[in-house]
């Protein structure tokens, strides 16, 4: 797709509205009827446009992806929304009322900064994506807050904004870049620009390492529903703090510069802490909010003999220790019932499919379990339980 001009006309717009919701079944079918009153070339930017506003439902909602306009790399590297409205909210309270949207993209964090009403320029050098997000701004109903220029974000004069927001693209013609100097632009550059401002925000991979970060920045990590979304460095916030967000909520964890906490045995609980929270390395803070300890010095499972809600970990009941012996864990499984398995792994090379296949047969039984792959104090270890408040017998996990 190099060209959304021609969806943006009027018989664009109506061919889009005929082809939405077509499943690719039927693909085929439609376009065949479609082309006998419309160019193909428009009817085939339809149909494509209609496939990826389906796959950005699922980041965006269905109600916005149905009318926003979208590339293949944009619908890929946009930012969820939920996540873009924390962090726009974020800014709007620390009294952020205009900001410089470096590297844009298709809009989605401009959005989320101007429904937060906040005045945005969205930058991006590439024209297609340019015109995708001036589209979205206007299908949105947000252009009075939302200015697109296409330009080299390197050459943008930023003075007499509040803030500046970096989302540096991350992917290259071989797939996901995980060196920061390898972003474009640079994550150098971009920390440069973030100092030249009052305020400013910088999204990277989460998986930067943590000496890579700089000493002005607050380091915060984000997952939604569990999974791990992004990392972002605040700058005119907090230097040198470092958090983990949990969204929805959001719920959000400070460290408090704790040293690693001590490997004990395994107790009743097992903690795994969210995602979020192992990348901000902050799984100490969540082993003294349980007054817990490491299962292995290795392994950010955290173990404690009393139950202590809390959520930024998930807890779970223990009813079995065994050293890792696929035919001992089968034994154990057809001898409780169990016919649903689900495995967890941390500091093991096996499959959780692979296992899964080799110890619980189809039809064995009504109850559930959960098995954790991974290491105890060093050792190949197995533990089965059930997440903790699900009943638990004498049979074990159900």
């Amino acid at each position: 797709m190099n060209d959304l001009a021609p969806l943006l006309t009027a018989e664009g717009r109506a061919l889009l509205d005929l082809v939405r919701g077509t499943a690719p079944a039927d693909e085929l079918a439609v376009a065949t009827r479609l082309r006998r009153e419309h160019p193909a070339g428009l009817v085939s930017a339809a149909l494509g446009q209609a496939r990826l506003r389906q796959r950005a439902a699922a980041k965006f909602g269905a109600e916005d992806a149905e009318r926003m306009f979208f590339t293949p790399n944009g619908v890929e590297q946009s930012t969820r929304a939920s996540v873009a409205g924390y962090r726009a909210e974020r800014m709007r309270a620390q009294g952020v009322t205009s900001v410089a949207d470096l590297c844009c993209g298709i809009g989605g964090d401009a959005i989320a900064l101007a429904r937060a009403g906040i005045r945005v320029l969205a930058v991006d050098r590439d024209p297609v994506t340019a015109e995708a997000a001036r589209a979205n701004a206007d299908a949105l109903g947000l252009s009075a807050l939302i200015e697109v220029r296409e330009a080299d974000v390197t050459e943008v004069d930023t003075a007499g904004y509040d803030a500046v927001f970096v989302d540096p693209a991350r992917r290259g013609g071989r797939g996901r870049i995980f060196d920061p100097e390898a972003y474009s632009p640079p994550l150098s550059w971009a920390v440069g620009a973030a100092l030249a401002a009052p305020r400013a925000a910088l999204k990277i991979a989460p998986g930067v390492p943590h000496e890579m970060i700089p000493a002005e920045a607050e380091a915060e990590w984000i997952s939604d529903g569990g999974d791990v979304k992004e990392a972002v460095l605040w700058f005119g916030t907090a230097p040198g703090a470092v958090r983990a967000t949990l969204l929805p909520g959001p719920r959000t964890l400070l460290g408090a510069g704790l040293p690693d906490p001590d490997v004990r045995p395994v107790g009743r609980y097992l903690y795994e802490p969210d995602g979020a929270v192992i990348r901000a390395h902050l799984v100490a803070d969540v082993a003294r909010e349980v007054d817990g300890g490491l299962i292995d010095e290795t392994i950010a499972y955290v173990t404690a003999d009393a139950l202590r809600p809390t959520p930024y970990a998930t807890a779970y009941e223990i009813t079995d220790r065994l050293p890792f012996n696929v035919k001992k864990l089968k034994a154990l499984l057809r001898e409780r019932g169990v016919g649903i398995l689900t495995v967890k792994k941390r500091g093991s090379a096996v499959e959780p499919e692979e296992l899964r296949r080799k110890v619980l047969p189809k039809g064995q039984g009504p109850h559930s379990a959960t098995v954790f792959l991974t290491r105890v104090a060093g050792a190949p270890t197995m533990l089965v339980g059930a997440p903790a408040g699900q009943a638990v017998t004498a049979g074990g996990a159900s």
